[in-house]
């Protein structure tokens, strides 16, 4: 006879790690190291791209980054305007070329960290969470970032880059990477934190708890000198769009910054207690 009953395994312990994203999470405020030169590497091409172009993709694998932007129709045909054709592969991978020693230039005149960040990273160690971070940038500019972020009073257990692992995001190597290097599992045990839409496909498919952050990172995209200075009403409607987006990917929470964090953690554990997952 069939059994009319399957019974499962069910998780019931707290959280044991936070995966981290870096720039427009921890710091960067805006998220604009990156967005700069991928319009810097364009430009040199004859093909301007705009703020939001550049902006597009982010949170891949910055080679991902640039392919991705060339397959935006408008930057397409710009460039095809220019150069008679469409992008190629090649044209790609020279971008990518000239993209690495520009932003290997800058990065570290954008590592100051996001206010809150020290305070949000105390609390998780408090609650005996080990702290593991993902990037789209490669090992090399990775080390300059992570640098930058020591030197500033920040230093997770785990910082995994892109060029780390078969493929960057939105595929969840590298938060497995960190859970295997971190030594925690299962992973309804982690929750990954991130302001792009990638960061949160990241997360959902490593099958962890994802906390997307609308503020400070990329979609809204301007720091914080910059979005005290917007009118009430503009700043309404872009917070509110960047909480949308974020919310429609897949996010289980989604909070203006970092240090909104801490509070989601003890209801992800209450969830956790009563027999829920990712």
């Amino acid at each position: 006879m069939e059994r009319e009953f399957a019974y499962g395994r069910r998780y019931k312990g707290a959280l044991k790690a936070v995966i981290l994203d870096w720039a427009g999470t921890t710091l960067d405020y805006g998220c604009y190291a990156p967005a700069v030169v991928f319009i810097d590497v364009y430009k040199r091409k004859g093909v301007p791209i705009t703020i939001e172009e550049a902006r597009a993709p982010m949170g891949a694998h910055k080679l991902v980054h640039i392919r991705k932007i060339s397959r935006i129709p408008a930057v397409a045909q710009r460039w095809e305007e220019a150069h008679g054709r469409r992008p190629t592969e090649d044209d790609v991978q020279a971008m990518f070329e000239d993209f690495i020693p520009l932003q290997l230039a800058c990065l570290a005149d954008y590592g100051e960290l996001i206010p809150g960040a020290l305070e949000a990273v105390a609390d998780f160690r408090a609650r005996g969470l080990k702290i593991g971070s993902t990037t789209g940038y490669t090992t090399e500019m990775g080390d300059i970032l992570f640098a930058e972020a020591k030197r500033r009073g920040y230093s997770p257990d785990v910082a995994v880059c892109a060029s780390e692992v078969p493929a960057g995001r939105p595929e969840p190597w590298m938060c497995l990477k960190n859970a295997f290097d971190l030594h925690v599992y299962p992973l309804e045990a982690i929750v990954k934190v991130g302001d792009t839409l990638p960061d949160i496909e990241e997360g959902l498919n490593a099958s962890m708890w994802t906390i997307g952050l609308a503020k400070t990172g990329n979609e809204i995209g301007l720091n914080a000198e910059e979005i005290e200075a917007l009118p009430e009403d503009d700043y309404e409607e872009r917070l509110a769009n960047a909480y949308k987006r974020l919310h429609q990917t897949g996010a289980h929470y989604v909070v203006d910054g970092i240090w909104d964090v801490p509070p989601i953690l003890d209801e992800i554990n209450a969830r956790l207690a009563r027999g829920e997952r990712p």
